[in-house]
């Protein structure tokens, strides 16, 4: 196929974008770089600088293409708290943009990376996509009103799209922002640098972890999978992990103590995430292959950062 990924020289849009590649595709990413790193793109993929409210640069990438991954956003909750204009303006108004520009030009299928970030607190675990999403930040509010924009135009405008809420994705490669860093990757890194683990709470709030490669096969699938127009489905390891049973791996996979810092007065985010994948399994033929010890023994061998402990 012909396929266009937005976001794609980031963290996740780069691991898609070499299966893609891998698998045969001809792919071309869009990417504005403010997160991004267009030199670890494989050399055949065509590459283009750019916002995604641009829409004549939109109509030239999209010639050709039958689908399209929206992977495109920013993706900090603290962030978006602070700056919850700049997060509508991106996630919200740079998918309608997208979509508009499918429609325009005829391309017939979107895959948007949403978040398991919508669902907010729920009593019910494993949260299933039928629950009622309470989003609490700006950032989980952008990406459910992105969500109902590629649902409602999708079918208005007759174009076929699937949103995927991806949990906690992590791997090597993951950004390390000096502001608001992504868990493991700062827990690796401070536990290699024999540094505190800051821990918002008591750290019995619990994630599911989800490894990048098992991200790029479900979206991957969801570009060709029937029946799936209009659908929302989760995706994530099906397993929930609590702050303190992580950084006990991270202590394992690393070979050192970890010393966490519990920070009391802090909000520690929801109290408890994992994603029911039933969904995932019956119409992406999805099935987790790589769990969180096999994952964090991945990142220590395969990410540069890590191969070596940090200087004290």
């Amino acid at each position: 196929m012909q396929v266009l990924v937005t976001g794609g020289a980031g963290f996740l849009g780069r691991a898609l974008v070499w299966r893609l590649v891998e698998l045969g595709h001809d792919v071309r990413v869009l990417d504005d770089l403010s997160a991004g790193d267009p030199s670890r793109l494989p050399e055949t993929v065509s590459f283009s600088r750019g916002d995604v409210n641009d829409l004549p640069r939109l109509w030239s990438l999209l010639q050709g293409v039958e689908c399209v991954y929206h992977l495109a956003a920013r993706v900090s909750v603290p962030e978006s708290v602070r700056y919850p204009r700049e997060y509508n303006d991106t996630n919200v108004g740079g998918t309608v943009s997208i979509m508009e520009a499918m429609r325009d030009v005829g391309v017939q299928r979107l895959v948007f990376a949403s978040s398991g970030a919508i669902y907010g607190n729920q009593t019910l675990q494993p949260v299933n996509e039928i629950l009622p999403p309470d989003p609490r930040s700006p950032y989980a509010v952008s990406k459910l009103a992105a969500e109902y924009y590629v649902r409602t135009v999708g079918r208005l405008w007759d174009v076929e799209t699937v949103s995927l809420r991806i949990f906690n994705a992590y791997g090597p490669g993951q950004q390390l922002p000096v502001v608001h860093p992504p868990v493991i990757p700062q827990f690796i890194r401070q536990t290699l640098g024999h540094g505190s683990l800051v821990v918002h709470g008591n750290g019995r709030q619990t994630r599911d972890f989800v490894y990048i490669d098992d991200v790029v096969s479900a979206l991957v699938s969801a570009a060709t999978a029937p029946d799936v127009d209009r659908r929302v489905i989760n995706v994530g390891s099906g397993v929930e992990t609590d702050v303190n049973g992580l950084i006990k791996h991270i202590g394992q996979a690393t070979d050192q103590e970890p010393q966490p810092l519990y920070v009391a007065g802090q909000s520690s985010g929801v109290s408890r995430m994992c994603a029911d994948i039933t969904l995932a399994r019956e119409l992406l033929d999805y099935e987790p292959q790589v769990f969180l010890e096999e994952g964090l023994r991945r990142v220590m061998t395969e990410d540069e950062r890590f191969a070596t402990p940090a200087e004290e």
